[in-house]
């Protein structure tokens, strides 16, 4: 399949910015399609069409839809193994990169949307993400061994995990703890998440205009 044969859905200040940097850092060629949030874009019938959950990111590599943003960082790390940023099978490191691009997912997410509704989680027998302290815990355990989640090795669940924990702390879901606070400024630094960051910037006063 040719890899630019690849189209990104996206809408500017929502978690698809975290994708936006990835194929930053990836080089990849794409073509991209805006939704309008504040019109409803993602609601309509064309675009629940790409993902009946309505958000975004998702990507549409020839007839393959990939939705759920974990599952796209994965993807599109492995298209690139050239860009380095996702171990492959076989290395050491393969099975760390997976653990920490799906808890973000099925464990971090869940949790900070307990604490920002100040919601009590389930039983631990019964909860399968655990809870809010145990979830950052875990984390900042992770992140106090640097510089990234890998030790040295950046990765893509950098790109993901950084986008994420400085939205995060910006709207105090999470505390700016100074370990969290190093580590998001350490990925935002990089070339290529700055170069998407002004994209994003400038799409969002274009929408906004």
């Amino acid at each position: 399949m040719n890899r630019s044969d690849l189209t990104f859905f996206h809408a500017p200040n929502t978690r698809s910015g975290g994708t936006r940097a990835l194929l930053e850092e990836l080089g990849a060629d794409y073509r991209m399609h805006v939704l309008d949030f504040k019109k409803g874009e993602q609601r309509q019938s064309d675009y629940l069409a790409i993902n009946p959950m309505g958000k975004v990111p998702a990507i549409r590599h020839g007839e393959a839809l990939i939705t759920e943003q974990p599952a796209v960082f994965l993807y599109l790390a492995d298209l690139y193994p050239e860009a380095k940023l996702a171990p492959p099978i076989g290395d050491p490191l393969r099975g760390p990169y997976l653990r920490w691009l799906v808890f973000y997912g099925s464990c971090c997410e869940p949790a900070v949307l307990d604490k920002a509704m100040q919601r009590e989680p389930a039983p631990p027998s019964t909860c399968g993400y655990g809870d809010y302290d145990t979830v950052l815990k875990t984390l900042t355990d992770q992140l106090e061994k640097g510089p990234y989640l890998l030790g040295e090795t950046f990765s893509a669940a950098d790109v993901l995990w950084g986008s994420a924990l400085n939205y995060f702390t910006m709207f105090k879901l999470v505390p700016e703890l100074p370990v969290i606070r190093a580590y998001v400024e350490r990925v935002l630094a990089r070339p290529a998440m700055r170069r998407a960051a002004e994209k994003d910037a400038e799409l969002a006063a274009a929408q906004a205009a």
